[in-house]
């Protein structure tokens, strides 16, 4: 599945059955052994992610939500080429609101700037924008139903989320599913929980060279995980460990080339030209941590 687009940060703020808001993470990892097709070189993919959301409440109806998101990615985009620092960061705004008892709402305007920040200009500049329709049917379970668009290098996605959120009544058991984009299964035990979950990403970056057209790297990737999490101070602060796969497809195309449309796994009039081998998959690691506010 191609381009699929990350939004982990935002859904904490989506759902009505949950008396929490994370309001910052930061996590760190590398992908090992990425290999280029047809070619006996290799290379590992370093990331890094820090958000925060910070949510204003104006009314017992209405809040308005703000933040920021920051990524990095370190990697190889061509056989034995030296590492590329790509970069992305991305502004929140928008509003979470209450209609009644059962139905809410959120819409968030999401621009970014993403490239390797090198000669930063209007070129590297995307806006993106998501809607989110909740329906609660009980204390334990809502459902969720949204859409997604975004301008990119290689032209506009689009995609569809289809989900739900439940969480047992002796709060231990925990589904948080935004699919095709994120899915999350918990259990806790205590000072520990224990999970399986999986994030579709796809970012597309504004890549520079001297005396060469502008690049750009078309990122998607499926990242499938289990993970054990420490929770500490009252469950405010997550401590977690993860390890699973990724796929890692950075596709490498010049700049202008771009697609008629995407829509979720499917890319429609692609007719471009991939200038580099394409990636294999490969083991990945990551640490990440947790700031969570709990409403009650």
């Amino acid at each position: 599945m191609k381009k699929l687009l990350l939004l982990v940060f935002l859904f904490p703020l989506s759902i009505s059955a949950q008396e929490y808001v994370d309001l910052f993470r930061i996590g760190y990892g590398q992908t090992l052994n990425n290999n280029f097709k047809d070619s006996d070189s290799n290379t590992n993919v370093e990331f890094f992610d820090v958000g925060f959301t910070f949510p204003l409440v104006l009314n017992e109806n209405h809040a308005l939500i703000t933040g920021a998101d920051f990524s990095f990615n370190k990697v190889q985009l061509f056989p034995k080429s030296e590492f590329s620092n790509l970069y992305s960061t991305n502004l929140k705004l928008g509003m979470a609101s209450t209609w009644s008892e059962k139905w809410s709402t959120t819409i968030v305007l999401l621009p970014k700037v993403a490239s390797d920040y090198h000669d930063i200009s209007s070129d590297d500049f995307f806006l993106g924008a998501f809607a989110l329709l909740k329906l609660k049917k009980n204390e334990n379970f809502t459902y969720r139903f949204g859409f997604y668009g975004s301008q990119e290098a290689f032209g506009l996605f689009t995609t569809p989320i289809l989900g739900w959120y439940y969480l047992s009544p002796n709060t231990r058991f925990e589904m948080d599913m935004s699919l095709p984009i994120a899915a999350d299964v918990s259990y806790k035990l205590g000072a520990t929980t224990v999970g399986i979950d999986y994030f579709g990403i796809g970012r597309s970056y504004n890549v520079h060279y001297e005396n060469i057209k502008t690049l750009y790297a078309d990122l998607s990737s499926l990242e499938f995980a289990s993970y054990l999490q420490f929770n500490a101070l009252q469950e405010s602060v997550l401590l977690r460990a993860k390890i699973g796969y990724s796929t890692n497809k950075y596709e490498m195309y010049a700049d202008g080339e771009k697609i008629d449309l995407g829509l979720s796994a499917f890319s429609f009039g692609d007719n471009r030209t991939q200038l580099n081998p394409t990636l294999s998959g490969g083991v990945f690691l990551k640490l990440e941590a947790i700031y969570r506010f709990h409403i009650k």
